[in-house]
């Protein structure tokens, strides 16, 4: 059993780790042998964004790319929201026709995030990366079969070991996003919440994987 990262900015090749490490279109590397590709709400230009769509699209195709994203909404950013609607739909269809879960970047626009995936018609797993919300936003993306994944924000909001014991096990992933904490940590500290082994945590991720990432 290997522990499994969701989203990393850093490409980790240690022992008995699996790493997802995100990536963008216009600064792609072929080499990393793992990986997701997407274009990020924040970076979103205009000028750009036909041909990074286009990259998304051919990119996603590759065997090593497992997953869309990172991608989403975000109400907290000056890119204009009906941009952002526009170009996270587009990639929604392009991980529809690829048939690839997609990893999701979301601030205050959950509600218009499942809007557009609900009216969009997507089937393939839906993850939202970074969650630190409250028990009943999760209960309600469970209710939508999304996933769920923790990482940062369970060392800086102790009221989120709370939410994480509301979880089931197999609808739930860890990362360790761009900090500086290992995903060993994060495990651990994630078996502290739910008060198991981390054992038992890897196993139940294992499994969560292959379910998810089928086409790996």
């Amino acid at each position: 059993m290997k522990f499994f990262n969701l989203h990393t900015h850093n490409l980790t090749t240690k022992p008995g780790e699996l790493a997802l490490v995100n990536q963008y279109p216009l600064e792609f590397e072929a080499s990393i042998p793992f990986s997701s590709v997407g274009i990020h709400p924040w970076y979103i230009k205009e000028e750009s964004v036909i041909q990074e769509l286009e990259l998304v699209d051919q990119y996603s195709q590759l065997p090593q790319v497992a997953a869309l994203g990172e991608c989403g909404l975000d109400k907290r950013i000056a890119v204009p929201f009906d941009l952002q609607i526009r170009v996270f739909e587009a990639q929604l269809h392009v991980a529809q026709q690829i048939q690839k879960p997609v990893i999701i970047h979301c601030v205050a626009a959950f509600q218009e995030l499942i809007h557009c995936i609900s009216t969009q018609g997507i089937t393939v797993p839906i993850i939202i990366h970074g969650f630190s919300k409250n028990a009943q936003l999760a209960q309600q993306l469970l209710q939508q079969g999304y996933y769920l994944s923790f990482g940062k924000y369970l060392f800086q909001q102790p009221e989120l070991a709370d939410v994480l014991t509301t979880i089931p096990e197999d609808r739930f992933f860890l990362e360790t996003d761009a900090m500086d904490r290992s995903i060993q940590e994060v495990y651990a500290k994630a078996a502290d919440c739910k008060k198991m082994p981390i054992d038992q945590i890897k196993s139940s991720l294992n499994c969560t994987f292959a379910a998810v990432f089928k086409s790996v």
